[in-house]
């Protein structure tokens, strides 16, 4: 059976331990596009509008209204590359040789293109197509979404901007004011359109001196998309998946895995290492006149703050955030942290040919306990030094790309002694910047309920973070895609005190059931975890407040604030990783 046919199958039930209603429109929405997409040729975007707008998203809550709404149309263009405007085919594939076997062959000559908001190994023609390396079914209820609201969003938009007056107001603009609306500009052009000045403004932090080039094509010419899927089959996204890990070990001539003990951590790529090679920290002399020289007032004020204790916030996280400002302004900053890092045994492995999730091995003999970050010292912490397990960081794959990493590292090492995972949600009960400890997730792909005993508790996060609440003992909703949350199916389950929403727990749980039992992971039970042979460690911030109409991070963005939780549970994991070695030697 083809994969899209085991997702349909799957979608027309749902767990009879969790209330259904509010779902069916999504469910409907997930049959639509998987059952095009099973076409050999391209699938218009358009075909799919409808549907979109009958799931009533969250995430696009004026999707079925005649004004534009900003907030969807803003995310949906940070997860594209910009080459997006000028698209007409969108090709989804699990590797090169799919490309090829499918009539595109050599697409990583094409310019490799990137997003701020998504990973995905992107090459554009040039032209009108883009190729996209997908690693699971949920990059597919990722980009669709994503495309069907640009798609929307953008018809708005034209009908806005397509006016004499507009359209001069935007030349003059794009001639006399570098590109950028600003001033009595904004003012007029909000005017103009409708489009309140604030999102304008906002649009134009994204694009910057594209923004008038960008409106006047909108403005001036017709876009209509079309998806295509090339393969798809479990077979397909596991070939992809072992590839990826062949370049992992390809990179480790000196370590052999299978020997190796490993703590699994799934986070980010850059709060482990500054944690532990605790660079920023050992430079802030550096990084005090780059700021006192090139920084903006606010940074200015806050690091002065910070040292007049004026503020309650973190130096090491302001330092770790400032530092990536300094690395833009200097390369060779870049190359002495890089380095800094490889003295404490930290490699960092790109991926190639496949899906773009980078994976850093770190030796826990080989930390300098001297330099890491003061927040991670234990008593007898010097012990590390003696022991033979490795930190294997991922950088947090997407939906059921979890999944897929996790079995396949499990599959080719010793022995797991943790998994932990940080990532990104969704609260329905919190504030963004909260730490959310789940012990309860339904997980929407496999429609299992899985419990499992979480090693964090709220003390293990709290006295790290300064800004947010931490909230333990909560029960957490996988679900397949940003957009497929609708206000209804969100309600019923925040009825039954689901409060934490996010895409990779559940996978994770699926995975993890597989090392600890003899079979493949159920479907459509409740399952038990507590008795796992090593620590899981959930731990989520909060990035989105879908009650809150918009408020998403199309609207808003962490920025330095989402450092707080974002350090204060890694912080947690690496404490949990440190005590769980140091009671093996």
């Amino acid at each position: 059976m083809m994969l899209n046919d085991i997702i349909h199958s799957q979608t027309l039930t749902m767990d009879r331990t969790v209330p259904t209603s509010g779902n069916e429109e999504i469910n409907l929405y997930l049959r639509t596009y998987y059952s095009l997409l099973r076409s050999s040729r391209e699938v218009q975007i358009k075909t799919l509008i409808e549907a979109h707008k009958r799931m009533n998203s969250a995430l696009h809550v004026l999707a079925d209204e005649p004004q534009p709404d900003m907030a969807a149309f803003i995310y949906a263009i940070l997860r594209m590359p910009d080459c997006l405007d000028r698209l007409r085919l969108v090709i989804m594939g699990q590797s090169e040789q799919v490309f090829a076997q499918h009539g595109f062959p050599n697409v990583e000559s094409w310019q490799q293109v990137i997003a701020p908001g998504r990973r995905r190994r992107s090459y554009f023609d040039g032209n009108d197509q883009l190729a996209v390396y997908i690693a699971s079914r949920s990059d597919i209820d990722d980009l669709v979404p994503i495309l069907v609201a640009y798609q929307i969003e953008r018809r708005k938009l034209r009908q806005l901007l397509n006016k004499d007056n507009v359209i001069k107001e935007l030349e003059r603009i794009r001639d006399s004011k570098g590109g950028v609306p600003s001033g009595n500009s904004l003012v007029r052009l909000a005017s103009m359109t409708g489009i309140p000045a604030e999102d304008l403004a906002r649009l134009a932090q994204v694009w910057g001196a594209k923004t008038a080039e960008k409106f006047l094509h909108i403005a001036q010419t017709k876009q209509e998309l079309s998806i295509r899927s090339l393969a798809g089959s479990l077979a397909d996204y596991k070939r992809a998946t072992r590839r990826w890990w062949r370049n992992v070990e390809r990179h480790l001539p000196n370590i052999f895995m299978p020997d190796r003990p490993v703590y699994f951590v799934s986070s980010n790529t850059h709060s482990l290492p500054n944690l532990l090679s605790g660079y920023a920290l050992h430079i802030e002399e550096q990084i005090h006149a780059y700021i006192r020289e090139n920084g903006s007032d606010d940074l200015q004020q806050e690091y002065h703050d910070i040292l007049e204790r004026n503020v309650p916030s973190s130096r090491e996280n302001f330092l770790y955030y400032a530092l990536k400002k300094l690395e833009q302004a200097d390369s060779q900053v870049t190359a002495a942290r890089l380095h800094a890092e490889r003295e404490i045994g930290l490699i960092r492995i790109p991926s190639e040919h496949a899906f773009d999730i980078e994976v850093q091995i770190i030796p826990l003999s080989s930390i300098n306990v001297n330099r890491m970050d003061e927040r991670l010292r234990l008593p007898n912490i010097e012990c590390l030094e003696t022991s033979q397990a490795l930190i294997v960081n991922v950088d947090y794959p997407l939906g059921m790309a979890a999944y897929q990493v996790l079995t396949e590292i499990a599959r080719n090492i010793a022995e797991v002694r943790g998994v932990y995972i940080m990532g990104k949600a969704a609260t329905l009960n919190g504030r963004i910047g909260d730490v959310m400890i789940p012990s309860v997730v339904h997980d929407e792909h496999s429609l299992n309920t899985y419990l499992f005993d979480n090693c964090f508790a709220a003390d293990d996060v709290a006295p790290h973070l300064v800004y947010g609440t931490v909230m333990d003992n909560q029960k957490a909703i996988t679900v397949p895609g940003t957009f497929l949350q609708n206000e209804g199916y969100m309600s019923v389950f925040y009825q039954e005190g689901y409060t934490d929403m996010e895409m990779e727990a559940g996978p994770y749980l699926s995975g993890i059931y597989e090392m600890v039992r003899p079979k493949r992971h159920p479907s459509n039970e409740l399952v038990n975890l507590y008795n796992s042979p090593f620590p899981v460690g959930i731990l989520h911030y909060a990035s989105d407040t879908p009650f809150s109409k918009g408020k998403n991070l199309g609207a808003h963005n962490l920025s330095y604030f989402g450092m707080d939780p974002t350090y204060a549970t890694m912080v947690a994991i690496l404490r949990a990783i440190f005590e769980t070695e140091l009671s093996h030697t």
